[in-house]
């Protein structure tokens, strides 16, 4: 069987999204590859992590752009962030969970130009005058993502329907980050 890279972290991101402590056997098995093959292309567990973070930046660079986060209201763009990270919410999840136990100082520069583009998102909606400006924008992005990754393993475990993760996801963080008369 021929199995291009792509196709290959694209079954260990189904695979690791739904099992985060599966093996490379694991992995090589549902790709229909020899645990030899699939060293050939990762030499082991840390180089397919970071391949998949690539993975990763390249299909949350893309969800931004589709949200247009710079377009219309600031808590409609983070709506719409939510949105079209919703699809692959449990990969991000194993992405953020993952990304913990690398040492500090060693993040990925896609996690910096990502974090970048959503806190850029958080800071026009406080000059706005939307979000509150006691939270700063690198905690509401932080929340934003663990939100996102508490839903996807929500749905996950059935406490809650996919078709609601969206909506309960914006609406949580939203509630608290929204700017009130008296704050």
């Amino acid at each position: 069987m021929s199995l291009d890279r792509e196709e290959l972290l694209s079954t260990a991101a189904d695979v690791l999204t739904r099992r985060p402590t599966s093996s490379m056997d694991d992995i090589a098995k549902a790709a229909g590859i020899s645990r030899a093959t699939l060293h050939r292309h990762f030499a082991g567990r840390d180089a397919l992590v970071r391949a998949l973070e690539q993975l990763g930046h390249q299909r949350l660079d893309a969800a931004l752009d589709a949200a247009r986060t710079q377009d219309g209201d600031a808590a409609d763009a983070v709506r719409r962030v939510i949105a079209q990270v919703e699809p692959f919410a449990g990969f991000l999840a194993f992405l953020v969970t993952e990304n913990q136990l690398f040492e500090p100082g060693e993040q990925h520069e896609g996690w910096t130009r990502i974090d970048e583009r959503i806190g850029e998102l958080f800071r026009r909606g406080q000059a706005e005058g939307t979000f509150r400006l006691d939270l700063t924008p690198a905690w509401l992005t932080d929340a934003l993502y663990s939100l996102i990754a508490s839903s996807a393993w929500a749905v996950q475990d059935g406490r809650i329907a996919a078709r609601e993760a969206v909506f309960m996801t914006s609406e949580l963080l939203l509630g608290g980050a929204l700017r009130s008369k008296d704050r």
